[in-house]
């Protein structure tokens, strides 16, 4: 498989959550607990951000959790799609909306190309939205270019073990990608800093959530918007005896009478560092930097 069928096409991306919007909240079970585990990282982080910007908002959650938690801060919600933004706004009355608005904007954009000024932004935090993007270099190198000197990137996104059960399942019937493609933690580490981050602090866990059947995993998957939108992914529906075979495969993985579906997640925060001035040998003789 060439490296080309691992692109994710952006059209099928944003049409998929402009469809998933109003069942996302339902199953996004998973996003709203790493979320809070997220935000419970915060409490040892002792800084206050005037401007936070929500990289793939999504329905909001995370948004509001953040304006609970920096009330005096100025919030932006950036997701691909319009429909989660809007799905996101308040319908309260008007004047609740107006003062929630004089907090919080919303921008339909791409995180890979966010269309904010340079050195603009406090904190850029990211739940569960870097694996969509295809170049995470350039990803980086745009969350350093808006965030101020001394701006500190949170992030979770999932790793490669991420699905292992579905995508050993359907291994066995084609070589089709059937999952979306998830990069290494350290290379997600290397990436930050040849990006000028400075010491990024990564980790990362396994969380396994459970169904009654694959049809469960398949609904889920659909319902937060999570579909296969890679370019080596099979274009035509696949045929009865191809699923029955895939299905029978992860049946071989049911325990205690549920499937399991595990997704590694992966951790990360990191800081903008004050640029250093490149000082000139008589300089640092001046300083007393040198003998």
């Amino acid at each position: 498989m060439n490296s080309d069928e691992h692109i994710l096409e952006k059209k099928h991306l944003r049409n998929a959550f402009e469809r998933a919007a109003t069942s996302y909240d339902q199953a996004a079970v998973l996003q709203r607990e790493v979320c809070n585990r997220m935000l419970s990282r915060l409490e040892y982080i002792k800084y206050l951000p005037d401007i936070i910007i929500d990289a793939g908002s999504g329905t909001g959650y995370g948004t509001e959790q953040l304006a609970k938690r920096y009330p005096s801060s100025q919030l932006i919600a950036l997701d691909i799609a319009w429909s989660m933004l809007s799905y996101a706004r308040p319908d309260t009355t008007w004047w609740q909306r107006l003062l929630h608005q004089q907090r919080a904007s919303y921008m339909c954009a791409d995180i890979e190309n966010p269309p904010v000024k340079d050195a603009s932004i406090g904190l850029v935090w990211s739940n569960l939205a870097l694996q969509w993007c295809n170049d995470l270099d350039h990803t980086f190198s745009e969350m350093n270019r808006i965030l101020r000197t001394d701006g500190l990137l949170m992030f979770s996104t999932f790793g490669p073990d991420t699905l292992k059960e579905l995508r050993q399942s359907f291994a066995q019937v084609d070589t089709f990608s059937h999952v979306n493609r998830f990069i290494d933690m350290h290379d997600i580490g290397d990436l930050l800093v040849r990006n000028g981050f400075s010491t990024p602090v990564m980790d990362m866990e396994y969380i396994t959530v459970t169904y009654p059947d694959v049809t469960s995993v398949m609904r889920d998957l659909k319902a937060i918007g999570a579909h296969n939108v890679m370019q080596g992914r099979r274009r035509g529906l696949m045929g009865k005896n191809a699923w029955q075979k895939a299905i029978g495969e992860y049946e071989k993985l049911r325990t205690d009478g549920k499937l399991p579906a595990t997704f590694e997640v992966v951790y990360g925060h990191a800081w903008k560092p004050l640029r250093r001035s490149v000082l000139t040998p008589e300089t640092r003789r001046q300083l007393g930097l040198m003998g």
